[in-house]
């Protein structure tokens, strides 16, 4: 079984990995710890990480992870372990599951000790007073600014972990405030429950066919209601009328045109347009002329 339990200072975390431990015979494993017993042990790696640790600055992550490696290796931690203090970021726990994923295993199980902060400043101003009162020496960590502090920085680094495993499915979470005998039978309900299903990944689309349009292009979107179709004519252009109406139209407008199968009307000329006029005169000289020879008067018509 290989855990890890996550949760802010003084939430109870060594507490409960102590009975995880004497439980299921796995070890408790501090990065802390494992970092003083390689340079205690004086292997190449423990050098690294003392002449780090003598500038006082903080291991890389890498580092860290080839330790963690080579302790889980060891026969104690073969039936299991329980990471204490790391991972404390996203890219730690990143290169935690890198490594797992090397070596063919994997987390098991990742215990959230949800808790309120503001409970636990005020149980630890409780614990100072009563060991005050008894005359007893305070431990180091018996300062409630010294835990806001480190409460503060659990937020910032620690929480997004929260977030990273319950996305990978081993996230569980029990009620750390209540008394730690009803904690630790939590944590064995919770580990005795099948692991939630992971969130099912999000169906990719169907390729698109050759010379079909994509999805979202112009050429794909549907014609609106009413409007015409795409590549035919629109309402009230030339290539919406029908030949006919065209042909008539083009006969009206263009002059000097006329459409195909139809003669041309002759037109009339100026000395044709005359002719009635002429015939005209010449009939009423005519009658005229008969009228003087015979000698007889015309008759004069009644109004």
């Amino acid at each position: 079984m290989r855990l890890i339990l996550l949760g802010p200072p003084g939430a109870g975390k060594g507490t409960q990995a102590q009975q995880l431990v004497a439980k299921y015979g796995i070890v408790q494993l501090s990065t802390g710890d494992m970092l003083r017993a390689a340079v205690k042990a004086g292997t190449s790696l423990g050098l690294k990480v003392g002449d780090i640790m003598a500038r006082g600055a903080l291991c890389p992550d890498e580092i860290v992870v080839s330790i963690v490696e080579q302790r889980i290796a060891e026969p104690d931690a073969r039936k299991g372990f329980i990471l204490d203090g790391f991972p404390r970021t996203e890219p730690q726990a990143e290169a935690l599951d890198r490594m797992l994923a090397k070596h063919g295993t994997a987390l098991d199980a990742v215990i959230e000790l949800k808790v309120d902060e503001a409970a636990l400043i005020r149980r630890i101003e409780s614990r100072i007073a009563e060991t005050t009162a008894r005359g007893e020496a305070l431990r180091p960590d018996d300062n409630p600014d010294v835990l806001r502090r480190r409460l503060e920085a659990y937020r910032q680094q620690t929480a997004p972990l929260i977030a990273y495993y319950r996305g990978r499915g081993v996230l569980r979470t029990v009620d750390g405030m209540a008394p730690i005998a009803k904690v630790a039978a939590a944590i064995e309900t919770v580990l005795a429950e099948p692991p939630p299903a992971s969130p099912a990944p999000a169906a990719k689309p169907l390729p698109a066919k050759a010379g079909s349009p994509k999805a979202g292009s112009p050429k794909a979107e549907s014609p609106k209601a009413g409007s015409p179709k795409a590549g035919s004519p629109r309402a009230g252009s030339p290539k919406g009328r029908s030949p006919k109406a065209s042909a008539a139209r083009k006969a009206k407008t263009s002059p000097g045109k006329r459409p195909l199968g139809k003669k041309p009307k002759p037109r009339a000329t100026a000395s044709a347009r005359r002719k009635p006029a002429r015939a005209a005169r010449k009939q009423a000289s005519g009658r005229a002329k008969i009228i003087a020879e015979s000698g007889v008067k015309p008759a004069k018509r009644r109004r």
